[in-house]
């Protein structure tokens, strides 16, 4: 009888963020590591959704797809890729199938027992402010931390101040 192979990633708790998914053995770079699963819903009724966490309503497990129709809601069927956390400097990145399916990648190789994570370049359709950049307030400790996990086009990140 075969030896099981050792799982490939394990979830426990981060210095990010709560939860985190962190590699249980060496993963390659190019490599998909797991896919983002979940209910597929439309904005519509993601917009309706309670929020998974209601003391922190702007942390959600959606994932918007190219279509910009269509959301992963991974707290409905979801699975641990719902728990990679956000980067500035990420060591992962997500890949969207032509038929809709996403997964988590490795940027570059991954030694075991880090966590992975990936830049959610999150974009709302609000005017950036203050208050907004805070909700979304980045963690993630890299030396290129641009203090949000919302996706800043260029000008907003020039008007950032210099960590």
């Amino acid at each position: 009888m075969p030896t099981p192979r050792k799982p490939r990633i394990v979830v426990k708790n981060s210095r990010i963020h709560g939860r985190g998914v962190y590699a249980a053995r060496r993963l390659e770079a190019g490599k998909n590591i797991i896919e983002y699963k979940g209910e597929r819903i439309a904005w519509k009724e993601a917009d309706r959704r309670p929020p998974s966490d209601p003391d922190d309503p702007f942390h959600t497990f959606f994932f918007s797809l190219d279509d910009q129709k269509t959301v992963i809601d991974a707290s409905v069927g979801g699975n641990a890729s719902r728990w990679i956390n956000h980067s500035c400097d990420p060591n992962c990145e997500t890949e969207e199938t032509d038929d809709g399916r996403v997964f988590i990648q490795a940027l570059r190789d991954i030694r075991s027992g880090e966590e992975l994570n990936y830049d959610y370049s999150l974009t709302i359709e609000e005017r950036l402010t203050a208050t907004l950049k805070k909700n979304y307030e980045c963690r993630c400790g890299a030396k290129t931390c641009r203090g949000t996990m919302l996706g800043l086009n260029k000008r907003q990140l020039k008007a950032q101040p210099k960590r």
